[in-house]
């Protein structure tokens, strides 16, 4: 399959996924990109937001992320991801509760950690984002 390439996902917990895909959209902390069969090589931050791709049968998936590394390295990509969830994995009420936690958090006048409560809220969004597709 030369309009293929290796695909593989891998957070601190598992495998999230390994397999050949034809083509994927990541975000990368300077810009989202994509990725052919044959790209160049490549290392990249990974920033929360989706990832989608397509596998060798013609099947789309999308994956919420939260940060990480890219590496293109022949016909090969490897996401290290802080966290990965599968589109059909996501509770979106648990997401919901997680991004209305970092609103309050957020509005609250006492001190609170702002950058934390953002980061919380952004990967929150994130998820529900890609859990609806």
């Amino acid at each position: 399959m030369p309009s293929s390439f290796k695909l593989e996902i891998v957070t601190p917990e598992r495998t999230l996924y390994s397999g050949v895909v034809e083509r994927l959209q990541a975000p990368g902390t300077e810009g989202s990109f994509g990725v052919l069969s044959r790209h160049a090589p490549l290392l990249s931050g990974l920033q929360v937001g989706a990832i989608a791709f397509t596998d060798d049968g013609g099947a789309d998936h999308r994956v919420a992320a939260s940060g990480g590394f890219v590496e293109i390295s022949g016909n090969r990509v490897t996401i290290l991801a802080e966290t990965a969830e599968r589109a059909e994995d996501i509770d979106v009420g648990r997401a919901r509760e997680a991004g209305a936690r970092a609103r309050e958090r957020l509005n609250k006048k006492e001190e609170v950690d702002a950058a934390r409560a953002e980061a919380a809220l952004a990967r929150a969004m994130n998820r529900l984002k890609v859990a609806s597709g």
